[in-house]
């Protein structure tokens, strides 16, 4: 019998064709996952402007129904008690008045004539690669780095 009825009958693969699948399986996926998580990294950054914007909302119908600002986030969410009032307003969902949504850790800080917010990836590198501050003027500002981003860094345009 010859090598290529020999081969014709024998069914299945051999094990050098399967580590080749298996080796280009392996590039495939090793080029693919740092893009995945540069795009979940871009979409954590993009959530976390949106939130910010979530919590200028709430603070312009905080500062409407109460005359100031709130000075913390946990003012502008859901209420300890059933009734809403200056020390939970219900403005905004639990998750983001309890600081932490989308792999970025809020804060508010109140002061007599405004607030600021500050946003601040969990783990840098691995949930954002940019720090955001803004303040009651509603310019959102970012810095590239692990530093926190100021009044001073620059605009997002």
């Amino acid at each position: 019998m010859n090598y290529t009825r020999r081969r014709a009958l024998e069914k299945g693969f051999s094990l050098i064709e399967l580590l080749i699948v298996i080796a280009i399986i392996l590039i495939i996926a090793a080029i693919a996952v740092p893009k995945l998580d540069r795009a979940k990294q871009n979409a954590n950054e993009m959530a976390a402007i949106r939130q910010i914007m979530a919590i200028h909302t709430a603070q312009t119908q905080y500062y409407s129904q109460f005359g100031k600002y709130a000075a913390t986030l946990a003012q502008l969410g859901p209420p300890a008690s059933k009734q809403a009032g200056p020390d939970g307003a219900d403005l905004l969902p639990g998750d983001l008045a309890a600081g932490l949504k989308t792999g970025y850790k809020f804060t508010v800080e109140g002061n007599q004539g405004g607030y600021s917010v500050h946003a601040d990836p969990v783990a840098y590198n691995g949930t954002g690669r940019r720090t955001f501050f803004s303040d009651q003027s509603l310019v959102v500002r970012e810095n590239w780095g692990n530093q926190p981003a100021t009044a001073e860094s620059s605009e997002i345009k």
